[in-house]
């Protein structure tokens, strides 16, 4: 089970420390997370997110997102290497920034990928980001290669990710099983069910 954080978060933010400890005790599932590009111990300290944006923009978000598949991959190649894991049923959550780059990794691991979970990004972000992440042909061709089972979660109200181009995500993923999940309010709100039935998503099909 991969965890990809969100943007300002690292991979010991609290949703991935609950996530992971529900997978792994609940669940029996081995969970992994790792920073993000500019996030966690990959800087001497938290950055701003006008400055890791920009940090992503100076070196390409292209070459950003390839470099955090490369590790994402070497990361579950070390796993099965050391007999921990199963590489071949694999499963990703990952919310905003987690989608950013969750979403390539998922196209990258291709039939390995059993389920997903992905939410609160789009394929059209508003001004209040720098314009150079907005990627849409890059997201939607690897969510076009993504088959497995995926439940995208919308903030309807979204301030950061318009639910039009949430929409035009979701239509673009391959997949047969795929589930949208909405709820009214911005960004960074999350209902109280809604981690559960992560969860739930992810164990019924792992």
């Amino acid at each position: 089970m991969l965890l990809g954080h969100g943007g300002s978060g690292s991979k010991q933010a609290p949703r991935i420390e609950r996530l992971a400890s529900w997978f792994a005790g609940q669940a029996g599932i081995t969970a992994a997370a790792i920073d993000g590009p500019f996030h966690g111990d990959r800087v001497p300290h938290p950055l701003p997110a006008a400055e890791y944006q920009q940090l992503i923009a100076d070196e390409g978000v292209e070459q950003v997102t390839r470099r955090m598949t490369d590790d994402w991959l070497w990361l579950l190649g070390h796993l099965a290497a050391v007999g921990d894991v199963d590489a071949d049923r694999v499963g990703y959550v990952g919310l905003s920034m987690g989608s950013r780059f969750g979403i390539p990794l998922a196209a990258a691991l291709g039939t390995r990928l059993r389920c997903a979970v992905f939410g609160k990004f789009g394929l059209r972000q508003t001004a209040s980001m720098h314009p150079a992440l907005e990627a849409p042909a890059l997201i939607a061709a690897a969510a076009q290669r993504i088959t497995a089972p995926v439940a995208l979660y919308v903030r309807w109200d979204d301030e950061l990710f318009p639910r039009s181009g949430q929409l035009e995500l979701f239509e673009s993923f391959a997949s047969v099983d795929k589930v949208l999940i909405c709820r009214p309010g911005p960004h960074n709100g999350t209902h109280p069910d809604d981690e559960p039935a992560w969860c739930q998503f992810i164990a019924r099909h792992l």
